[in-house]
């Protein structure tokens, strides 16, 4: 209040506070520059956002998935194609993250949402739908890198959450998206969301195309569950076009630009470069989305990768396309090209989700060139070492091959492929010669702080090791 207030006016406002309810007098001390109480809108959209970014990065202290999937190597610094990551503290970063700046935010949105009296009913839960969803896909990618976490207990009072059974995880998703999809229905976040812009429909298909990821990855461990998680997915109705993708498109000025531009320009930096692991499965192909894949830098057409998991200098090498390069290129958590080849794959195990195997494959492939803008399909579908009939190997293989490209610059995806089909062939890292990983380890803090509950999840699990294997991972 300005001094100049005369003292009756203040004698007023005095009593008018004095006549006021508790929370209207908390209101008036509330300092709007330092809020106690987040918007839902805000904690959703910045959910997201983060979500988005740390699958995109391609950061070494943040995300090294690109690594793991050998699509990228880098020029100087070997450490993390040779998958020595523990000393840089990658999976300590990528754990809090998803704990802390999605999970929980995601949490408190719901709290926040259903605390909100002018919003109905069907909003409240449209909203706490949505928010479930996306924590529905960070709780399975957690899963998906380190095998048991915590689950039950965290997001908690609990200071020392248990850890709980990847497989009893997978099976309360599955629930949890039956039970969210309906109240998809209802009018969510608009504005405030980065995917679909409150378009329910599409939020629907999100939902099942993510039941469909669960329900794939069961297919070696748990057949029968796996079979009618699927198919339950599909009929309720999954992507169809790359019109469908979770998508989050990026602005031309930070914050908000592409991580992967803030590390390969923004930076200053060139030590990123795509491994000769695609990059000669790609030459032999002759495939064309080299083009937009990868820069002509070395001229005529001629792309070389650099040697994975060892030096290799910038210039003599193959760069990474322009589209990487871009402040405004477009992330997406899921897209229409992997949907189309994990309906490949149930189609050839016998599930029930309409078209073959082919025809899944062949969608999985133009879903790719259209995406990228890439030319030259029908060329490349005619080539007999990729038209389905008479590309080589088992249908895993052929399978495995083509989605692993299509999942280019999405990392983790990209490593998932090889660890679900164990195909294409990987090579060991040139310098160290580390052997293949197949997870994270728990982060250090985890170790030392949660101890108890970490050596018991070690043990469940066969070893806190990278070699060792996630629960669906029998092959």
């Amino acid at each position: 209040m300005k001094n100049l207030i005369i003292t009756s006016v203040l004698s007023f406002i005095l009593i008018l506070v004095s006549c006021q309810s508790d929370e209207q007098y908390e209101n008036l001390n509330r300092d709007p520059k330092n809020p106690t109480q987040v918007a839902a809108d805000f904690l959703f959209n910045g959910a997201t956002k983060s979500l988005t970014d740390q699958m995109t990065s391609i950061n070494v202290n943040r995300n090294v998935f690109r690594f793991f999937a050998q699509t990228n190597s880098t020029t100087t610094y070997i450490d993390e194609p040779s998958y020595i990551i523990t000393t840089r503290g990658i999976p300590d970063y990528h754990w809090s993250e998803m704990y802390r700046d999605v999970l929980l935010d995601l949490k408190t949105s719901k709290e926040v949402a259903m605390a909100n009296t002018e919003l109905s009913s069907s909003e409240q839960n449209a909203r706490v739908a949505q928010a479930e969803v996306l924590m529905i896909y960070t709780f399975q990618q957690l899963v998906d890198t380190f095998g048991d976490i915590p689950y039950s207990e965290a997001l908690s009072d609990v200071t020392l959450p248990k850890y709980d059974d990847a497989a009893t995880i997978y099976n309360d998703l599955i629930a949890r998206l039956d039970a969210a999809i309906p109240d998809l229905s209802g009018t969510g976040y608009t504005s405030a969301d980065p995917l679909y812009g409150g378009d329910s429909n599409a939020w629907k298909k999100f939902a099942y195309s993510l039941k469909l990821r669960i329900g794939i990855r069961l297919a070696d461990v748990n057949p029968s569950l796996a079979k009618s998680t699927v198919e339950s997915a599909v009929s309720g109705g999954v992507f169809t076009s790359n019109a469908d993708n979770a998508t989050v498109h990026y602005e031309g000025a930070t914050p908000n630009t592409n991580p992967v531009w803030v590390d390969l320009v923004q930076s200053g930096r060139a030590d990123h470069l795509p491994s000769n692991t695609i990059v000669d499965i790609m030459n032999d192909l002759d495939d064309p989305r080299r083009e937009v894949y990868f820069d002509d830098n070395l001229g005529e057409g001629v792309y070389v990768g650099g040697n994975y998991g060892a030096l290799s200098p910038y210039t003599s090498h193959t760069h990474l396309g322009a589209a990487l390069h871009e402040p405004t290129t477009p992330a997406n958590l899921m897209d229409f090209c992997e949907v189309s080849f994990m309906l490949a794959e149930a189609s050839e195990r016998g599930y029930t989700v309409g078209g073959t195997a082919e025809q899944h494959y062949n969608n999985g492939i133009a879903a790719s060139f259209e995406m990228w803008g890439a030319t030259g399909l029908s060329d490349y579908m005619a080539n007999p070492d990729v038209a389905y009939a008479t590309a080589p190997g088992t249908w895993k293989q052929k399978i495995a091959v083509q989605f692993w490209l299509g999942m280019f610059n999405r990392g983790f995806e990209g490593f998932t492929v090889w660890r679900k089909f164990d195909w294409p062939q990987f090579q060991l890292p040139a310098t160290e010669l580390t052997p293949f990983p197949y997870r994270y380890t728990y982060p250090i803090p985890e170790q030392n702080l949660n101890e108890t509950n970490w050596e018991a999840a070690s043990t469940a699990i066969g070893g806190d090791s990278q070699q060792t294997k996630l629960f669906w991972d029998v092959n």
